[in-house]
């Protein structure tokens, strides 16, 4: 039975994501396929050039010393900048391409110790573009590459953005490179805000997210109604968890959080219906209810 672990994009909840590949690795659970939109591409890269147990520890390292101002870089000339059209994006992705280049062992795609694939979408069409051979970095870039914050990345005459327009949660990609036992590695909300985000940056994020959650609820519906039994496996997201996607600096205290959660988690029966846990819901309301168990041949 191959094993894919599909990593979904969300900003700085991408920790959550570190705390889960933890867990997994606990567990001595491996992938056979990594694939990874936007932050998912990029903790998918780094799992795939150090595969194993020490590489998600150092992963968790380089997300514990994150800063906004390394990811998303922005000022105030620079936003009114991007809004007279003088640069295609309100913050400098230069710091970030440096981050990627500095920490990933290969540089073409189908060199990483581990197979990866990296998905993409191309500007002028809304194609979902799946990337498993090429330059490292700038598939990566593309992947990251959210609308209006980062300018487009071109990518082998093709002009990339953000992964997660087409495909947060690229369920379907791994089932098409032939996984049939799928761990989805959400990043998104479980929870309602309590408020909304303050700032236009992280207004985007947040519309992005929740975009992209009710895709991904989508999705797994559709994947557990296909005839052919795939074993999928959707980790819960944090619940409560009120950190704005482009604030870094809960990375430590998300990754740990994450890291039981999903341990438990894994101990537990599979739940036939994977979708029942990833609606928004608020407190004090009833949520969720016993499903059966997943059986599947």
């Amino acid at each position: 039975m191959a094993t894919a672990f599909v990593l979904s994009g969300g900003g700085s909840l991408g920790a959550v994501q570190v705390g889960m590949l933890l867990a997994l690795a606990d567990r001595h659970i491996t992938p056979d396929l990594l694939v990874g939109s936007s932050v998912g591409a990029l903790n998918a890269a780094y799992v795939a050039g150090h595969p194993g147990h020490r590489g998600v520890e150092d992963l968790a390292r380089i997300w514990i010393k994150l800063r906004r101002s390394d990811v998303f870089p922005t000022d105030v000339r620079r936003i009114a900048r991007a809004l007279t059209g003088h640069v295609n994006g309100i913050a400098d992705s230069r710091p970030l391409r440096r981050l990627v280049r500095e920490q990933l062992p290969f540089d073409r795609i189908e060199d990483a110790p581990w197979p990866l694939a990296v998905v993409a979408t191309e500007v002028t069409t809304g194609r979902e573009v799946v990337l498993t051979e090429g330059p490292t970095v700038e598939a990566i870039m593309a992947s990251a590459a959210l609308p209006g914050v980062f300018p487009p990345v071109e990518v082998e005459g093709h002009l990339l953005m953000d992964g997660g327009v087409v495909n947060n949660s690229p369920i379907s990609v791994a089932r098409s490179l032939g996984a049939n036992r799928i761990y989805v590695l959400p990043t998104g909300y479980a929870c309602a805000l309590e408020a909304p985000p303050r700032t236009p940056l992280g207004m985007a994020m947040h519309a992005v997210t929740v975009a992209i959650q009710r895709r991904m609820i989508q999705d797994v519906q559709d994947m557990q109604a296909q005839p052919d039994c795939v074993d999928l496996r959707v980790a819960p997201p944090l619940c409560p968890v009120s950190v704005s996607p482009v604030d870094f600096r809960a990375a430590a205290r998300l990754i740990e959080r994450a890291r039981e959660a999903t341990r438990a988690w894994l101990d537990r029966p599979m739940a036939a219906d994977q979708s029942a846990h990833l609606a928004l819901h608020r407190h004090g309301k009833e949520t969720t209810t016993d499903v059966p168990v997943r059986e599947c041949a």
